[in-house]
């Protein structure tokens, strides 16, 4: 019996061994589930470090593999040409505390922060971070993803701008939710020096009362949104940021930053075949 017993457990010490890792265990495993800059080429890669660093975003909070995540659906709808607004790209950065200003309105063309600003989420999402998400109707939630700006109206909150969520069963019922960008009077710098979360809305984006109007318009009508959060079920369903075609970037010398890649490129280029000669 005593040798069963000890047979068995050796038996179960193999099979353990053998078995594959949880792909949800551990913050390694969930870096897996997204998309790498390295597989998307050293043209993008190039790009991405160059506006990345000229923006100076580092100093604003927002991290790198957020601003690559961004960028690649922003590109992915203009290679689907689904965008109307081409050159703006706003970024909601839900992994910074609600005191932290982790909206970021950029001009992508002329490579400029237009804005940065404080933003609520949800308050169902969570209280100072926003930690969970949802698409359901009266969840009081945020919702991730890639969003397309709508139009404008005069609603409960004031002057408001619609989305259209793009990424089905992520964010898709947005405008059925009633989810808009507006101005609100909690969401404030004296909150945010004050330590106070600013999680109140049900789900809406609002912004400061004194910047809603200009951030509105200036992002109204066909531009692309992207609210981020380090959410395990967004990074294994969202099919943008697992997309793979081509970047626009690669192929239009009028982006910020191709002149540099192109030279960096031809340079690389010329030292290869210098070498091999």
């Amino acid at each position: 019996m005593k040798k069963l017993v000890i047979i068995c457990a050796v038996c179960l010490c193999g099979f353990s061994s053998m078995a594959p890792a949880d792909i949800n265990s551990g913050d390694k495993k969930f870096a897996s589930l997204l998309p790498s800059l390295s597989d998307e080429g050293a043209a993008v890669s190039q790009w991405i470090d160059f506006v990345y660093n000229s923006l100076q975003l580092d100093s604003l909070g927002l991290q790198k593999n957020v601003f690559f995540y961004a960028c690649k659906g922003y590109e992915y709808l203009l290679s689907q040409q689904k965008l109307q607004k081409t050159s703006l790209l706003t970024i909601c950065d839900y992994t910074q505390s609600s005191t932290h200003k982790r909206l970021y309105v950029i001009d992508m063309e002329k490579r400029e922060v237009l804005y940065n600003t404080y933003v609520s989420h949800g308050k169902n999402s969570g209280n100072e971070f926003a930690t969970s998400f949802s698409n359901k109707a009266d969840s009081h939630k945020s919702s991730l993803g890639f969003m397309i700006t709508g139009n404008t109206y005069i609603g409960r909150a004031g002057y408001s701008m619609c989305f259209d969520g793009i990424e089905k069963g992520i964010n898709n019922n947005v405008k059925a939710r009633s989810i808009v960008m507006h101005g609100s009077d909690y969401v404030n710098e004296e909150r945010a020096d004050e330590g106070s979360a600013m999680g109140r809305s049900y789900g809406c984006p609002a912004v400061p009362y004194n910047e809603h109007r200009k951030i509105i318009d200036a992002i109204k009508g066909g531009s692309c949104f992207f609210a981020y959060a380090d959410d395990k079920l967004y990074a294994s369903t969202s099919a943008i940021l697992s997309a793979r075609f081509n970047w626009p970037v690669t192929n239009s010398p009028q982006i910020p930053g191709k002149e540099s890649i192109t030279s960096d490129s031809n340079n690389h280029a010329s030292q290869l075949i210098t070498a091999t000669l």
